[in-house]
């Protein structure tokens, strides 16, 4: 079937500042040439971002998914760790190759997040750690969380890809659990082209998580244990200084963008949106739909957009334990909502200057 001539719609599009706001920002990199290493740039996005996130310690990285490689090594955790498999890969990998076992919770079928009612089920005397998903923006079930943390001694380390900026009842979600990582990828709400970030409380974890970022190096001639490579260069945290300046607005546009949605889709037999949780300040990063016995399939939805030249995303789907790299490693029935939501869910497209009459457009076709 050929694709039907009319615009497309991506599901998100990156923001980005003006051109002449950028070429500003690193005009100096020009008169210092240090444009790596933790620079002036990179010292002053972290701070900027602590502040932002109430978080009080903040490192930057290249990207999310080496922050949490990196989060986890730093705990230096053994055997199994309890997540979920509604997430994106790079959650599942990133505990795999730590050398570590995970261990599938199913999610809940209102918010998404981890089902904290099965979760002591899935503890033994291998379990080091919890690693839960906010999904979507939606925050997790923290007080049950740390309540089980703290009475089995496990680390809690928070996968906050889609939450920056939410917080609860006043909170930033960077203050939860022992640590939470955050991506910084273009098709984030916040992004610095490439990038992600650690937040943690305690001081003492900045030294490893530097080391590990930076090849263990600690001086000149220095390097006291073994790392990788994953330092934020400058000109990607000048691109976080620059959209960190207009992310209250953007989130705001996203707003307009969700309430238009939430006012075209309610109350359609089939169809179901999700709520924003009490206490919850979104950033409105995404918008899913799951497709409940309505009078189309998820999948044929999808196609119907997809012809009119809108990129909606079945998000998440698979699920991390039924992708092929872990076939038969692990049963995806053990999850059976998190398998459900999957099957049937599409996000549509959501970004700040997505126009409402494409909005209008877009559920019109969803509902035709």
């Amino acid at each position: 079937m050929g694709e039907c001539n009319t615009m497309s719609i991506q599901v998100t599009r990156v923001s980005m500042p003006d051109l002449e706001e950028y070429i500003d920002e690193i005009k100096d990199l020009w008169d210092s040439h240090w444009i790596t290493n933790m620079g002036a740039k990179h010292k002053q996005l972290e701070a900027e971002l602590s502040s932002y996130l109430h978080a009080p310690y903040v490192t930057l990285f290249t990207n999310g998914h080496l922050a949490l490689e990196c989060a986890i090594a730093a705990f230096k955790l053994k055997g199994e760790v309890i997540t979920t498999p509604f997430t994106f890969a790079s959650t599942t990998h990133a505990i795999v190759q730590n050398g570590l076992e995970p261990v599938f919770c199913d999610i809940n079928p209102h918010d998404y997040t981890i089902d904290t009612d099965q979760l002591e089920s899935l503890i033994t005397d291998k379990t080091s750690a919890i690693i839960p998903v906010h999904v979507y923006g939606n925050i997790c079930n923290i007080n049950e969380i740390e309540r089980i943390a703290e009475q089995y001694n496990l680390k809690v380390i928070y996968d906050a890809a889609h939450a920056f900026g939410v917080t609860l009842d006043g909170v930033g979600v960077a203050n939860f659990g022992d640590a939470s990582i955050f991506s910084f990828h273009a098709t984030k709400v916040f992004n610095t082209i490439e990038g992600g970030a650690v937040t943690f409380k305690n001081e003492a974890l900045r030294k490893s998580l530097n080391e590990l970022k930076n090849f263990g190096i600690t001086g000149p001639e220095s390097v006291e244990s073994v790392g990788g490579n994953a330092k934020m260069n400058e000109f990607q945290a000048a691109m976080g200084i620059c959209n960190l300046r207009h992310i209250d607005s953007e989130i705001a546009k996203r707003h307009a963008v969700f309430e238009r949605y939430v006012e075209r889709l309610s109350g359609i037999k089939g169809i179901r949106l999700g709520q924003i949780q009490p206490g919850v300040n979104s950033n409105y990063a995404y918008l899913p739909v799951i497709f409940d016995r309505y009078r189309l399939s998820r999948d044929e939805v999808f196609a119907k957009l997809k012809f009119q030249g809108i990129y909606a995303r079945k998000y998440f789907y698979p699920l991390t334990n039924n992708m092929e790299c872990y076939k038969d490693r692990f049963d995806v029935e053990k999850t059976p909502v998190a398998k459900e939501i999957a099957d049937n869910v599409l996000t549509l497209p959501i970004y700040p200057d997505l126009e409402l009459d494409q909005v209008d457009r877009i559920c019109a076709i969803v509902l035709r």
